[in-house]
């Protein structure tokens, strides 16, 4: 067996093995054991904070840029639509099933074969850095946010998510705005009080039709979508209060925060975001991994979802082995040969990008 087809088989015996954990967000410390224990195997020294693990390349030069090669290890929790046991990998037909395989179970040992490829070089133009990271689901703060520091300065981040292994180069960000509307209670019957409902109409109808003055090249307009909505008690009592959600997808024409500049300025109610942490992120079409990635026959493309880019504050992509379609589905799984695909053009695009930075 070849050297590249030791690291594409125990990239797959690594992802079956993370399969039969349990490693919802925040329950990762098993799977960041079984990680840890992976590289200890292979005398590569790691780090561990909370529930993420990160090694650095044999060669570690300070005086060189670091390209850190990340993607997640926790899941969602299965949906009751699965048919098989979604803790017990099972191949057939050519495709590894079982939860996490697609997302991001292959990304990440994928990602992982490629740091050991490189592992030992001396000649790389820049250092390698590999994290196994925790939270990504929930946007928890205990994921790769929490290690950026101890990591150092980055250069590049290259993000493990299903892409079919095209380049994002763009990515939309993302806040969650609870919103709260007063008015005054009365009775149904009588011309008196002041219907919260009705006012959130209004406010509503502006968040369904505002356009943004600046579009993204690759993400075009911001989106804002009403989501959830509460009012009312009972149903002779006009209600004093009604409250409602946003989902907004930024782009890198707008900060989070200076979307939500905008939407104060033009709505007469309460608006507290959940988060503002989830910016949107993008890279120029003439950066050198862009070149490379098209160079190699991949397409870029900006994603309308959000991943651990949204917290990582320097330039960064997101590519990974199998769809984004399948991402928390029911029987999710993972070719065999997207697993091998990825392993190869992942150790193609940083050769090239090795070559033209």
């Amino acid at each position: 067996m070849t050297v590249k087809a030791t690291l594409k088989q125990d990239a797959l015996d690594l992802l079956k093995q993370l399969i039969r954990i349990e490693s919802f967000s925040k329950q990762e410390d098993e799977t960041a054991r079984l990680i840890e224990q992976f590289f200890n195997q292979r005398d590569i020294p790691v780090n561990r904070k909370r529930n993420n693990i990160w090694a650095f390349n044999r060669h570690f030069n300070n005086d060189l840029p670091t390209v850190l090669l990340n993607s997640h290890h926790d899941t969602v929790k299965p949906n009751a639509g699965w048919t098989i046991d979604p803790f017990l990998p099972q191949i057939k037909d050519g495709k590894l099933f079982g939860l996490g395989s697609n997302d991001a179970g292959g990304a990440l040992t994928s990602l992982i074969a490629v740091f050991l490829h490189f592992y030992d070089r001396q000649d790389l133009p820049f250092n390698l850095a590999i994290a196994a990271t925790a939270e990504e689901e929930n946007s928890g703060r205990n994921g790769v946010e929490s290690i950026l520091t101890d990591i150092g300065d980055i250069d590049l981040a290259i993000v493990g998510e299903p892409t079919e292994m095209h380049l994002a180069v763009a990515e939309k960000g993302l806040m969650v705005l609870d919103c709260l509307v007063t008015g005054k209670a009365g009775h149904a019957a009588r011309n008196v009080g002041e219907n919260a409902i009705d006012k959130a109409v209004d406010i509503i109808q502006w968040f369904r039709t505002f356009q943004y003055a600046n579009k993204s090249e690759f993400l075009g307009p911001v989106k804002m979508t009403v989501t959830m909505i509460e009012a009312g008690v009972q149903h002779n009592i006009i209600p004093d209060t009604c409250k409602f959600v946003v989902d907004v997808r930024t782009t890198d024409a707008y900060s989070n925060k200076e979307a939500l500049a905008i939407i104060r300025e033009h709505v007469s109610c309460e608006v507290t975001p959940r988060s503002t942490r989830l910016n949107s992120s993008r890279i120029a079409q003439d950066h050198p991994l862009a070149i490379a990635a098209r160079k190699l026959g991949r397409k870029t493309f900006g994603s309308p979802t959000t991943s651990d880019q949204g917290v990582i504050p320097y330039p960064s992509v997101k590519i990974g082995p199998g769809r984004s379609e399948r991402s928390h589905t029911a029987d999710e799984f993972i070719y065999l040969s997207e697993l091998a695909e990825g392993i190869d053009i992942y150790i193609e695009l940083l050769e090239s990008y090795a070559k033209n930075r």
